[in-house]
């Protein structure tokens, strides 16, 4: 059986359909508030619910629950590896953080349990996985309506750039290891997989000027990039309703954005997906488009 945590969320819901589209497959799902018959309860802040809800599992997909200070997340991803082990899990793949953003403050829980999984009875498959393109998305959203109206785009990316990813390719490589493991094992082989970690960076990089240039596009208006300080940055955010490690973990994006530090050079993306991957251009414009048909009066 493959089990994936965390499919009420964005990238768990995407793999667990994925899975169960696949022929042949025992699939369950986990959510913290799991009912036991359409999905199972996995509450990563209830170790007794890993216990049971790990039972009978071969394969867990285990989607990383970063939401949260340090020490809670730690606290979580601690105790799915001490329970996918006295489960008897025989292979655990995580989504982890790809190698770029090992200098951002969202990375140390990742390389922590990657360390805690390498150290585990179970095989393993990290997916580290590259900036969501949904991030460079919903920057440009949320400034459409003020582009529209100025003809300018504000951000503190400086003249760096960062590459990104769509979240339905990683979803897709996830489904692939997941099932290609789970028929190993079945096969009485061990997985093609155990010990792979695979660098899942986004093959394209945007910076402030893709995004002004989404956005001319999109609202039909010339808009042009505007640089900000992050002092002024952290200012817009503390006004923004975000917790205090939402503001930190952003302005940290930021900073390694404007160091040249998130755009890849290398990745798996691309012999993972035999089709290639999606234009992250494409999500941004469709996401603007969205954006602008809700909220931003028409120009001609």
């Amino acid at each position: 059986m493959i089990l994936v945590t965390g499919i009420s969320g964005g990238l768990g819901g995407l793999i667990f359909r994925g899975l169960s589209a696949e022929d042949g497959l025992d699939v369950a799902g986990g959510t913290r508030s799991g009912d036991g018959a359409t999905a199972r309860r996995i509450d990563f802040d209830d170790p007794t619910s890993l216990t049971e809800g790990f039972r009978g599992v071969d394969v867990l997909v285990f989607v990383s629950a970063g939401y949260a200070e340090d020490d809670v997340v730690l606290a979580r991803h601690g105790a799915v590896v001490d329970a996918a082990g006295a489960a008897g899990v025989r292979h655990v793949v995580y989504t982890s953080l790809a190698r770029s953003g090992d200098l951002l403050t969202i990375a140390l829980p990742h390389r922590w349990t990657e360390a805690r999984l390498a150290a585990a009875p179970f095989d393993v498959t990290i997916l580290r996985n590259g900036l969501y393109a949904e991030v460079a998305a919903g920057l440009a959203t949320a400034a459409a309506a003020s582009a529209a109206e100025t003809g300018v785009f504000a951000a503190a990316f400086g003249a760096g750039r960062v590459s990104i990813v769509a979240k339905e390719d990683l979803a897709e490589v996830a489904v692939r290891v997941a099932t290609e493991t789970q028929r190993d094992l079945a096969s009485g082989r061990r997985s093609r997989h155990a010990g792979k970690t695979y660098e899942l960076e986004g093959v394209e990089a945007v910076g402030g000027q893709d995004i002004a240039e989404v956005l001319s596009d999109t609202l039909n208006r010339p808009v042009c990039y505007q640089p900000i300080s992050l002092s002024t940055a952290r200012e817009a955010l503390a006004g923004s309703g975000q917790d205090p490690y939402q503001i930190t973990h952003t302005l940290s994006i930021f900073s390694n954005i404007r160091a040249g530090c998130l755009e890849a050079h290398d990745t798996d993306l691309t012999t993972l997906l035999p089709a290639g991957p999606r234009d992250v251009r494409d999500q941004l414009v469709q996401a603007v488009g969205e954006s602008a048909h809700q909220s931003v009066p028409s120009r001609t």
